[in-house]
Parts: structure tokens; C-alpha cells; sequence
């Protein structure tokens, strides 16, 4: 069977990683080992591996193809119609993706479920920014939210995910996505941000369901996100929510330093959250280096020195 005109979509821009070229490696069907209760994708009985898939000659030559149309492509996007990491030639596409990818870069999207798989692992050190989500740090809330294929441990998950930290020399993404009575309860929050602390990820995107989704579960509110991200001190949170309501306010220059000591905040928190006035005295704060602007996989966050 020949899947080649369905591996490649795009390219599209995106607005954390450029212009970006996608590769789905389950182009025919959904295969996945989680069926998410908010799944923008159809609901599918969980599999281990998958069963239909290109050849990495059919993935390459797809690329390659797309390369000479557009050669200003920013980012390579590994996706699926599921879970991408279950496509049993990984390690061989990521080396030959890196031999012809220029200067674009790499990226996965990831459920991260197969990190503690030695040969996963492997590949994904190979990629310059491996995204991988975490909704649930709790069993309970891991098998009701995420309805896991049997045999999945979460906190397998969580260890390889410290591990992969330490050791990877690229770039780490968490993505949460927040579902209203599931893993928005106080107790879970706080044991994610538990977690992440642990696994010092360079950036954590938050946010909830935007799409219809394969179940009938309901998206929390932006205000909901915005209070977790201040929960989640110290870490670099991006609130991924489309249409976000403007909150401008007026902030003093002790305010500003004592916000962004307990959260470095986004070119698009600030847009929202502050007036005139107190974005004319944040970048006075930056000439003055007292705050930074530093750049996490493609967005810039205000951070005190």
C-alpha cells in the first residue's frame, strides 16, 4: 500500500516554531495507545504497536520532495494519527531526517507513554525538541483522563522523563491539557507541579479543549488556566487558549519583579495583562538588565535576572 500522498501536510506557520512541515506516520487510521476522553481524533480501541505504516523511503522521498517546493521550512513535525513514537522504525527516519534536514529542526509530538522504552528513548535524544504531554501524575486520574492501553506506568513515565532532562543536550516541552472535573481538582495540580519541578522541563504549555472532542468532557476556563500557571512557580508556563480575554492592568515596578520572580511570563501575557504604562516600565526594567528576555523553544519569556 502506498501512503504517500497522506504522510506530508503543510507546510503551515506556526507561530512557536516557524514554518512547519508535518509528518504523519498512521496516515490510513488512528493508532494510539491512549484514547483521551478529549481527542479531537475518532474513538479507537488502544493498540502496543502499529500495524499500517509508510516505509522510511516513503517518509524521506516525501520530504525530500516537499523540500525542493519549499525551501524555507523551519521545523519537521513527527505526528501521527495517534501515537507516533509506536511507529517501529523511529530511530532509523530521526538519522535519516537529520542527514537531509538543513537548518530546520526537528520536533515530535508525543503522549510520552513510550519514553521508558530503551529504543525510544534512544531516538528521541536524537530530535531538537521533544514535546511530550502529562495531564495526569496520579493513576486514577492517568487511567479515567487518558484511558491508557494496559501496561502503561505513569510513574515509569515520570522518572524517564527526569532522566531524559539530565541527558538530553536539546529541548524538552511538557504539554498539559486541562479537562473541568478530571484533572482540574486542587490535589492534582498540585502533584503535577510536583512533578514538573522535578522534571525541569525548559517550557510547559497548559491548556484545554478547543476542538470537539471524541468524548463528552467539557474545557476549563481561562481564568482557571491562568490561576495554575501561578501556581506553578518558577517554570516557564505558556497558556495555549485561542481567543483570550484582555485583563490590562496597572502594575508597579515591585510588582512586576515580585510576578515575574514567581512566574517568567510570555510576549503574549504581557499583550494581555498589562496597560501602556506598565509595559513602557517592564522594558525599562530590561535596558536596565534587571529583567531578561529569554528565548524557550521559540516563545520569549520576561524573567528576573
Amino acid at each position: 500500500m502506498s501512503y504517500s500522498n497522506n504522510i506530508i501536510f503543510g507546510p503551515i506557520p506556526s507561530r512557536r516554531f516557524g514554518i512547519s512541515l508535518g509528518i504523519d506516520l498512521s496516515p490510513s487510521s488512528k493508532q494510539c495507545n491512549f484514547d483521551c476522553l478529549y481527542c479531537e481524533l475518532e474513538k479507537a480501541k488502544t493498540v502496543e504497536t502499529m500495524t499500517k505504516y509508510p516505509s522510511v523511503e516513503e517518509v524521506i522521498n516525501e520530504v525530500k520532495a516537499s523540500f525542493k517546493k519549499h525551501p524555507k521550512i523551519d521545523v519537521i513535525t513527527i505526528t501521527a494519527n495517534g501515537e507516533p513514537t509506536l511507529y517501529p522504525h523511529l530511530d532509523k527516519l530521526i538519522d535519516e531526517l537529520n542527514k537531509i534536514k538543513k537548518n530546520a529542526k526537528t520536533l515530535i509530538l508525543s503522549n510520552g507513554s513510550t519514553i521508558y522504552d530503551e529504543k525510544v528513548y534512544k531516538a528521541l535524544l536524537k530530535i531538537d525538541t521533544v514535546k511530550l504531554s502529562l495531564d495526569c501524575v496520579s493513576e486514577k486520574c492517568f487511567k479515567k483522563l487518558d484511558r491508557v492501553h494496559s501496561g502503561i506506568d505513569i510513574d515509569k513515565i515520570i522518572e524517564s522523563m527526569i532522566k531524559f532532562r539530565k541527558e538530553t543536550t536539546n529541548i524538552l516541552v511538557l504539554e498539559v491539557l486541562f479537562v473541568k472535573t478530571l484533572n482540574d481538582k486542587e490535589e492534582e495540580i498540585k502533584a503535577l507541579y510536583e512533578a514538573i519541578k522535578k522534571i525541569n522541563p525548559h517550557r510547559v504549555d497548559i491548556g484545554t479543549i478547543d476542538r470537539p472532542p471524541a468524548y463528552k468532557v467539557k474545557p476549563v476556563s481561562f481564568e482557571t488556566l491562568q490561576s495554575i500557571a501561578e501556581t506553578f512557580e518558577g517554570i516557564n508556563v505558556n497558556i495555549a487558549y485561542k481567543n483570550r480575554p484582555k485583563l490590562e492592568s496597572s502594575f508597579s515596578e515591585e510588582e512586576i519583579k515580585t510576578m515575574l520572580k514567581r512566574r517568567p511570563l510570555t510576549q503574549e501575557d504581557i499583550n494581555n495583562m498589562f496597560d501602556e504604562d506598565s509595559k513602557k516600565l517592564l522594558e525599562i526594567l530590561v535596558s536596565q538588565k534587571v529583567v531578561s528576555l529569554v528565548d524557550s523553544s521559540g516563545l520569549n519569556f520576561y524573567k528576573i535576572l
